[in-house]
């Protein structure tokens, strides 16, 4: 297949085209072809008839042409008529709508993404403010939940206990060789919602369950015994991990996604030096949250520094937005980060974190351990400490009580509040009762979507501190960069990235953060405030560096709209 190199940015392509995307492989020259361009539909030969239109990637319904249909062997296999792409998606949208449970929904829509990629993915790219509640939380919380009962056909790779010494093998039987980013779970911490197994994401890590609902449950698709642990846990995901990058290469991205406190800090730890990993829970929420913070200033008039934070919460996501705004702090003053840390408190399930109870705290809790005498209660933490932010990672619903907000709203004028647990029935409070408990005045997020508020003829539109907002950006990037490591400074580019995106407009409606009908653009500033960070830092290998990040960025970016087949 030809292409028309007049058309395409020696900034974006080398002569050899194995450079497409910031290095993600185009192996039959689709991403180099403009839309009004034939590509050749590659199976293991060229699909035709049936063949075709039951595979996803090429599969356009009935918005084969009559050209196409001749060509690939299709007529008499579908009604004549012929549909655009744009009429498809009305019908589905129109179809979708007419659920009335969520879940049904959702099983609507991965239905779709099984016969047909484009329209699944052009779907969600127009509708996403009306679709990601349905396939990010809060029914994603419940289609994990159910994951086995509804199963159909998988949609990634599973690796168990049974495949232990030939990870390696499993990894090459993925049909698609040219794998950028990995998003990696061991299913033991999922949302809010605890240890769900076998049932979540692209590359799921089955080491066991020990919740005996699923261990009972007849329809459970993973492996029925107790989790591993110790040194057994450990070997796996070392081969896992090891397996990864000899397969796919140095610069490979791996997600952690969802592993229990105790793994997560562990895995991060263990191999930010040697591979390129980031942990979604930590880091991810840490950076769409600091955004927040960093937006929410512009409203207040304040600074950082001129805060106190209260947690509810010290696990991955508390401690870990815990540590980015300390660095963030550090890094805008000055102070180093042990004394910015002494302006953040957190609340763990045993109460306050203090001096008296460090010996007992797990490492990651331990440099929030201040001086202060204990407090067994949140609202006494709250009357003790004084905060003017409050941040809940807790995954405990209805734990932001009424008193608690009232406190926050006696010693601040505009309480900054965030309620950030999934999914919406584990968040710490609703948008409703933030805003009508502090009669108007909080400044609120939430980690699950809510519906606009009306109080004393104002409407107020809550925002929703989500990671997607970061991990597409920051994931597209360090792709496009060539980064080999992972750093905090990068973290902190996503953050100011997203918070600069915020108008006037918003501020006036009460948002923290931009509407998510914009978000291929927020993610394509993302994606260049990480690379110019990434390239800053000298961790970038894909050189020279591009003239136009941003434009670098959109150009690496999906297209679901239907191409046109010889």
């Amino acid at each position: 297949m030809s292409s028309n190199p007049t058309q395409i940015s020696d900034d974006y392509v080398s002569e050899n085209r194995s450079g497409v995307g910031g290095g993600i492989s185009d192996v039959y020259g689709e991403d180099l072809a403009t839309l009004d361009q034939l590509v050749t539909p590659w199976v293991t030969s060229v699909a035709s008839g049936y063949t075709l239109m039951r595979d996803p990637r090429y599969n356009k319904g009935l918005a084969f042409t009559d050209k196409e249909r001749d060509a690939h062997y299709l007529t008499g296999l579908l009604p004549p008529v012929i549909l655009s792409q744009d009429v498809q998606e009305k019908k589905m949208m129109h179809n979708l709508r007419q659920y009335t449970v969520p879940l049904h929904r959702y099983v609507a829509l991965m239905d779709l993404q099984e016969r047909n990629e484009r329209l699944f993915y052009k779907l969600l790219i127009d509708n996403v403010e009306e679709l990601l509640p349905v396939v990010y939380t809060p029914t994603v919380g419940e289609a994990c939940q159910k994951y086995g009962s509804i199963f159909r056909r998988p949609q990634g790779l599973y690796i168990s206990l049974k495949e232990k010494g030939k990870i390696l093998e499993v990894l090459k039987n993925w049909p698609q060789r040219g794998i950028q980013v990995i998003v990696v779970t061991d299913g033991e911490r999922i949302l809010g919602l605890g240890d769900l197994g076998c049932q979540c994401l692209p590359i799921t890590i089955d080491v066991g369950t020990n919740n005996e609902k699923l261990l009972n449950d007849e329809f459970y698709i993973g492996l029925k015994q107790k989790r591993a642990t110790g040194e057994e846990y450990a070997e796996f995901l070392h081969e896992f991990m090891c397996a990864v990058k000899q397969n796919y290469g140095e610069k490979v991205l791996v997600q952690f996604e969802d592993f229990a406190n105790h793994h997560a800090f562990e895995l991060l730890s263990k191999y930010c030096s040697s591979h390129l990993v980031f942990n979604d829970d930590i880091q991810g929420t840490a950076s769409v949250v600091l955004a927040g913070l960093i937006a929410a200033q512009k409203v207040l008039g304040k600074s950082l520094s001129d805060h106190t934070f209260l947690f509810l919460g010290a696990g991955e996501a508390g401690t870990g937005i815990a540590e980015l705004i300390a660095l963030k702090i550090s890094k805008e003053t000055g102070t180093p980060i042990d004394e910015t840390r002494k302006k953040i408190w957190l609340v763990d399930s045993k109460g306050l974190i203090v001096s008296s109870r460090k010996e007992s705290l797990q490492h990651f809790k331990q440099p929030w351990a201040h001086d202060h005498e204990p407090v067994k209660e949140l609202l006494g933490a709250v009357n003790a400490i004084k905060p003017t932010v409050l941040i809940g990672t807790s995954g405990v619903g209805k734990t932001f009580t009424k008193e608690v907000v009232e406190a926050m709203a006696t010693f601040n004028e505009k309480p900054l509040i965030l309620a950030l647990s999934n999914p919406t029935s584990q968040a710490e409070c609703t948008a409703e009762e933030a805003y009508t408990w502090t009669e108007g005045r909080a400044i609120f997020a939430s980690g699950s979507p809510f519906a606009p508020v009306e109080y004393e003829g104002k409407t107020f539109f809550p925002g929703q501190a989500n990671n997607c907002y970061i991990f597409p950006g920051l994931g597209l990037g360090l792709i496009m960069s060539g980064a080999i490591r992972v750093r905090d400074d990068m973290l902190l580019a996503a953050s100011e990235a997203l918070a600069s995106q915020v108008t006037e407009e918003n501020f006036a409606d009460g948002l923290i953060y931009p509407p998510f009908t914009n978000i291929r653009k927020i993610s394509a500033n993302i994606a260049a405030s990480v690379g110019a960070k990434t390239y800053e830092l000298g961790l970038a290998s894909n050189l020279p560096r591009p003239k136009d990040l941003v434009k670098m960025a959109e150009s690496c970016m999906y297209s679901p709209v239907y191409r046109n087949f010889r």
